[in-house]
């Protein structure tokens, strides 16, 4: 499939964030209790960890554009078996945890920014994923979109 200029809006915002979470503006900085800041750095260890994760489990399938590559196949295993989208789950777990951490206000907003920003990413890419991919749809049913969500079975008598 062929990037097209919604593809590189995504990104650009994205880098924009990346970028802007870098800064500190100290007047606007919070604090908290020393077990939210370890609890912070636990969120942000973890979140490295998925991230990481789930760029050796998409391998070649990797890219920071929605639209997925031309050779591209739907990888189901490892990560991918309970989260349909761990990278964005694990820049948000480490935005989180480090603004926590830093008691930095900007990362904080930066944080729910992404978190939107994800959404709408995730949710285009999904619509080019479903036209590509023609067992997307039940591999949707069985996953959660950040987060691991497991679906109960509804059973009728």
């Amino acid at each position: 499939m062929k990037r097209n200029a919604k593809d590189n809006l995504f990104v650009d915002i994205q880098l924009i964030l990346f970028v802007a979470y870098l800064f500190r503006f100290s007047k606007i900085d919070f604090s908290v209790p020393g077990w939210l800041q370890a609890t912070g750095l636990f969120i942000s260890f973890t979140g490295i960890i998925v991230l990481l994760t789930s760029i050796i489990t998409l391998n070649k399938n990797l890219s920071p554009f929605p639209t997925p590559r031309q050779s591209a196949t739907l990888v189901q295993s490892g990560i991918y078996k309970y989260i349909r989208h761990p990278i964005y789950s694990g820049i948000l777990f480490f935005t989180l945890g480090f603004s926590m951490y830093s008691e930095n206000t900007l990362r904080l907003l930066i944080f729910f920014m992404l978190l939107i920003l994800f959404r709408f990413k995730a949710v285009y890419e999904e619509k080019l994923l479903q036209n590509k991919f023609s067992n997307y749809a039940a591999y949707k049913k069985k996953t959660g979109m950040f987060f691991i969500v497991k679906k109960k079975e509804i059973r009728r008598t």
